[in-house]
C-alpha cells in the first residue's frame, strides 16, 4: 500500500505538516550477545525505518496517530506521564516525559507516525521510534541535545519508562548510522569507528522467521547471569572488568578457571565473537566479502552450539544459504529464538534467493518467512522531500 505521508497528515489534522523526520531500523552484522560483556558490535542502519510528520498546536495537546496502528492518543501537556498498557504510543510518550521532566519549554504537537520496519522482527522498531521522536523534539524546540545525548536519553526511556532491559547498541546504530558504513562500536566506552562497507554487487537480505520470540527475554537474562559467572571465575587470576577485555589466546591460558561446562561455552562464544568483529571490520574495509561471509557463518555456528540462542527456524535460513552459491554468508541477528537472520546475497540473484529460501524454510518449518532486501542507510535526520511509501 502506498502512502503520501503529507496527504495523510492533512487528512488526519486538517493542516499541513511543518516538519518531517526519519529514523532507520538496524541489523547487527556481527558481534552478537557481547554488548553486555564490554565487547565490540558491528551494527548498521537499514533502509527501512520510522517516519514522523509533525506540526505544533496552540492547544497544549499532544496528538498521536499512526498509519500502522488504530490506537491513538490525545493528551494534554503535563509535568510527567506514565506508560499506558502496551500500545505503540508509549515510546514517543516516554520521550516527551523525559523532555518535560528536564524542564524544556515545549508546546502541543500533532504527530503522525508511519513505520515500514516489520513489527516484532528484532530490527529495532522501538529504538527507531524513540530516536526519531527525540530528534524531532530536539529540532523543533531547539533543546540543544547532542546526538549522543539523544541516544542515551532514548535508551533511558526504554529502560525506565517502557521497562525493557536493553543495551545501547540499537539506539546508537539508528542515530549514528551512515550510508555504506557499518559501525564498530565499543559497548563499554561508546567509542566507535565507521567502517567502509561497500557491498559491491551484493545486498543485505533480511529474513524474518515470523516466529514469536517468547523465549528471548528469559533466556537473555539467563545468559547475562552465566557470563557474569564466567567473569567471576576468570577474575580469580585476571584483572579484568569484562569478558571482552581478553582475546581468544588469553582465554585458552585461563579457561581452566571455569569449571562449569555451560558457563565455559558461553564465555568461549563471547570472547571468540569479539575477535571475529575485529576480523570482520578488516574484511569489510578491504571489500573481502568472501572472508566476511565466512565469519558470518562462524558467528552463527557459535551462537547455535556454544551460546544456544538460535533455533530450527534461524538454522533453516542458514542451512539453505550454505547451499546457494549466490550467498556470501548468513547468520542469525539479534537476541535469537526467532526474529531475523541476515544473508549477503548477489543483487542479481535476490529474487531467486527469496523464492528458494522461502520454499526451503516453509517445507521445513511449516509456514513462510518474510524476505526483504536492504542497503546500508543513513541514521536519523530531517526529511527534505515529500515521501510516498
Amino acid at each position: 500500500m502506498k502512502h503520501n505521508l503529507y496527504g495523510e497528515f492533512k487528512k488526519s489534522y486538517n493542516k499541513e505538516a511543518e516538519s518531517a523526520f526519519f529514523s532507520p531500523g538496524r541489523v547487527n552484522l556481527i558481534g552478537e550477545h557481547i554488548d553486555y560483556n564490554g565487547g565490540l558490535v558491528m551494527p548498521c542502519a537499514i533502509t527501512f525505518g520510522t517516519y514522523v510528520l509533525a506540526a505544533t498546536n496552540n492547544e497544549g495537546i499532544f496528538r498521536f496517530r499512526s498509519l500502522n496502528f488504530e490506537d491513538k492518543l490525545d493528551i494534554t501537556l503535563q509535568d510527567s506521564y506514565e506508560k499506558s498498557g502496551e500500545t505503540w504510543y508509549n515510546y514517543p510518550l516516554g520521550i516527551i516525559d523525559y523532555f518535560v521532566k528536564e524542564g524544556h519549554q515545549i508546546q502541543g504537537l500533532d504527530l503522525l507516525f508511519y513505520g515500514d520496519i516489520p513489527i516484532s522482527s528484532g530490527l529495532s522498531s522501538s529504538a527507531s521510534i524513540e530516536v526519531v521522536t527525540a530528534y524531532a523534539l530536539n529540532e523543533m524546540f531547539s533543546c540543544s541535545y547532542t546526538k549522543l545525548e539523544l541516544v542515551k536519553l532514548s535508551k533511558e526511556v526504554e529502560n525506565v519508562f517502557i521497562g525493557v532491559n536493553c543495551g545501547i547498541m540499537d539506539q546508537f546504530a539508528v542515530a549514528f548510522g551512515e550510508k555504506d558504513k557499518a559501525l564498530m562500536l565499543n559497548c563499554d566506552t561508546l567509542d566507535y569507528k565507521a567502517v567502509d562497507s561497500n557491498l559491491g554487487d551484493h545486498v543485505l537480505a533480511i529474513i524474518n522467521t515470523n516466529k514469536p520470540r517468547k523465549l528471548a527475554e528469559s533466556k537473555y537474562n539467563e545468559r547475562v547471569q552465566e557470563c557474569h559467572e564466567a567473569l567471576k571465575a576468570l577474575q580469580q587470576e585476571l584483572d579484568i572488568n569484562n569478558l571482552c577485555d581478553i582475546d581468544s589466546e588469553t582465554f585458552k591460558q585461563y579457561q581452566h578457571l571455569i569449571t562449569d561446562e555451560i558457563v565455559f561455552k558461553r564465555a568461549k562464544h563471547v570472547i571468540e565473537e569479539n575477535d571475529r568483529v575485529k576480523l570482520a571490520a578488516e574484511a569489510l574495509a578491504s571489500s573481502n566479502l568472501a572472508e566476511f561471509g565466512r565469519l558470518m557463518y562462524a558467528s552463527h555456528d557459535s551462537l547455535k552450539t556454544l551460546y544456544e540462542v538460535s533455533g530450527k527456524e534461524l538454522d533453516a535460513v542458514v542451512e539453505y544459504s550454505l547451499t546457494d552459491p549466490n550467498v556470501a554468508g548468513a547468520r542469525m541477528t539479534g537476541a535469537g529464538f526467532g526474529g531475523c537472520a541476515i544473508a549477503l546475497v548477489k543483487e542479481s540473484a535476490f529474487d531467486n534467493f527469496s523464492k528458494a529460501v522461502t520454499e526451503y524454510y516453509t517445507g521445513k518449518i511449516g509456514y513462510a518467512p518474510s524476505v526483504y532486501s536492504s542497503l546500508i542507510g543513513d541514521g536519523v535526520g530531517l526529511l527534505k522531500e515529500v515521501v510516498n511509501l
